[in-house]
């Protein structure tokens, strides 16, 4: 539907129709709508009507037939069941929607919408978003009831938000010079000081320089300046994105309600399904088996030797506590834990890792490999610093040196099932599991020659938590790392599930984490911001419970599809029954 750009905030007024509505236009609309009884005794009205007058239609013919009276013969009373068996017919046919009937007897001219105030004025006017709510608190986007004379308007009907009105020549001038090219996009925060105007006045030029309407891309409630300068530059607005709780997960002999932000049906249900399985069977337990960020920054020699001399160096036990204090320089937080190196020819890969408390760490490990890398310029002064990231890291790629060495957080969580649980949550049995976490997380994925893929949907789990908490999503690529192993144990009777994840790389400081509604959900898990008591238990328990989700997630997809379910349940959960073609015409 194409938007119309308006400078009224005056509210959306009661709308009424001009002329009747026409059926053919409105697929909400019934023929029955047209009648002033209430549908049920309408129906019961032409119901009775229909069978009683075939009944006595029937018996007159009878007795016509056995007096050898001629059919043709009729007195008033049977022409007035027979005015009436063609009236409850037409109803009764209309009522099951047959179009043609529909469009010969109840169709009227075209439908025009007007307002109660400005009836030369055709365009639905849409309502400003005026909410003045701190940014993360919930939003109530639903619409004021209408009065009772107003008419339902259609599920699809979209209200799109106002454009962006200039409120000032001041900023009309500013739009010109931006859509003129004098004024960078990019410098309105700094020359205004005010970044959601910065962000009202970037918007408009946008939309006429592009040509395209941005309303229904929201700009109201967003704390602009909490994004400014780490979170996301050149602002327009931002994008929503719904919010499922899955859970009680019980971990460690802890509950917790696990936000999920997602667009895709039935996976918050399903993880949900999973957590039920687990709370049922006694909990699971999860291990933190490791905790280090890595950066490894690619240097260049005039020859091999250098580069191995180098290598030696870095790895020498003896080296690493002077190695150390120079990187620990970068943060209170950080402290290196070791050094891998790799050579290719005369180019040498420095894999370092260190602890980086409860931030994700990136900058905090950068900051310190930078320290070193001034630091051996000393004695190396032939090295040459071709980046600070050589991708032996490796960040936002699928590598074996992750999957193997791990990168973050390192985490197993297991489970054991009870049998009946299987039975009666999940809705399959022990052996199918058992064989079915074979054939395909594993022999499926190695079939496929997948890089740390052996499990069924750790990702989609990931990504929603991820993207609740403030994580970065694109770290989903190795923190989705996980084999999925299940087992028949108490003489086949109880289900042992885990999932191992060697590369869970979250924090709850810095980034999207400070974001008041990603804050909020990192608060429902209670690790919110750095821990006060020890430095990094709120990542390491945040890294713990993305296992125990993502243990919920694969127990329960794993069992619709043991017992045929996933089709099943797609259709009847992630299927609008809306027409969406319509929605935009």
């Amino acid at each position: 539907m194409e938007s119309t750009r308006l400078s009224s905030t005056k509210p959306v007024q009661a709308l009424k129709p001009k002329k009747t509505v026409s059926f053919d236009e409105d697929p909400m609309t019934k023929v029955s709508d047209a009648l002033p009884l209430p549908l049920y005794l309408t129906n019961a009205v032409f119901f009775t009507l229909f069978f009683s007058v075939v009944y006595f239609l029937l018996s007159s013919w009878r007795e016509k037939i056995r007096t050898s009276t001629p059919l043709h013969a009729v007195n008033s009373s049977e022409i007035v069941a027979i005015l009436a068996f063609f009236a409850s017919c037409i109803y009764l046919m209309a009522f099951f929607g047959i179009d043609f009937v529909q469009s010969l007897v109840f169709r009227p001219s075209p439908d025009v919408w007007i307002s109660d105030d400005e009836e030369e004025n055709e365009v639905l006017l849409c309502k400003e978003d005026a909410r003045k709510v701190p940014c993360g608190q919930a939003l109530d986007c639903s619409l004021p009831p209408l009065p009772a004379q107003a008419p339902i308007e259609s599920a699809q009907k979209v209200f799109e938000e106002k454009a962006v009105t200039v409120l000032t020549e001041e900023d009309e001038e500013i739009i010109k010079s931006v859509v003129a090219g004098t004024t960078p996009s990019y410098s309105l925060e700094s020359k205004l000081g005010d970044c959601k105007r910065a962000a009202a006045i970037r918007r408009e030029a946008l939309q006429r320089l592009t040509g395209k309407s941005l309303a229904g891309l929201p700009l109201e409630g967003l704390d602009y300046e909490s994004i400014l300068g780490q979170c996301c530059e050149m602002p327009i607005g931002y994008v929503q994105i719904p919010v499922g709780i899955a859970g009680p997960l019980l971990l460690n002999g802890r509950e917790f309600s696990v936000p999920m932000a997602t667009t895709e049906g039935c996976l918050v249900a399903s993880t949900n399904r999973g957590c039920k399985a687990i709370h049922l069977s006694g909990g699971a337990t999860s291990v933190l088996l490791k905790d280090g960020m890595t950066r490894a920054p690619v240097v260049r020699f005039s020859t091999a030797k250098r580069a191995a001399d180098l290598k030696l160096y870095l790895e020498e036990p003896n080296n690493f506590e002077t190695l150390s204090v120079v990187f620990n320089r970068s943060s209170r937080f950080g402290r290196l834990q070791g050094i891998k190196c790799a050579i290719a020819g005369k180019n040498l890969y420095m894999r370092f890792t260190c602890s980086t408390g409860d931030a994700m760490g990136m900058n905090m490990v950068s900051k310190g490999v930078q320290n070193v890398l001034d630091f051996l310029q000393t004695d190396f002064s032939d090295m040459d610093v071709l980046g600070i990231s050589g991708n032996f890291c490796s960040d936002k790629k699928p590598a074996a040196v992750n999957w193997i060495e791990g990168r973050g957080k390192s985490v197993v969580c297991e489970a054991i099932i009870k049998g009946d649980v299987v039975r009666k949550v999940l809705k399959t049995s022990v052996e199918s599991l058992v064989e079915l976490n074979m054939l395909k997380n594993l022999t499926g994925s190695a079939m496929a020659g997948v890089l740390g893929g052996f499990n069924a949907h750790a990702s989609n789990i990931v990504s929603a938590v991820y993207i609740a908490t403030g994580q970065d999503p694109a770290q989903n690529v190795e923190s989705s790392h996980c084999i999925t192993m299940m087992e028949a144990v108490n003489d086949g009777k109880d289900l042992h599930v885990s999932v191992t994840m060697p590369s869970i790389e979250v924090g709850t400081v810095g980034g999207g984490t400070q974001l008041a509604s990603q804050s909020a959900c990192l608060n429902l898990l209670g690790v919110k911001g750095a821990s006060k008591e020890v430095p990094g238990a709120n990542s390491r328990t945040l890294a713990t419970i993305v296992a125990g989700a993502v243990l919920a997630g694969e127990l329960s997809l794993m069992s619709a599809l043991a017992a045929g379910q996933l089709v099943k349940s797609h259709m009847k959960y992630n299927r609008s029954n809306k027409d969406v073609s319509k929605a935009s015409s």
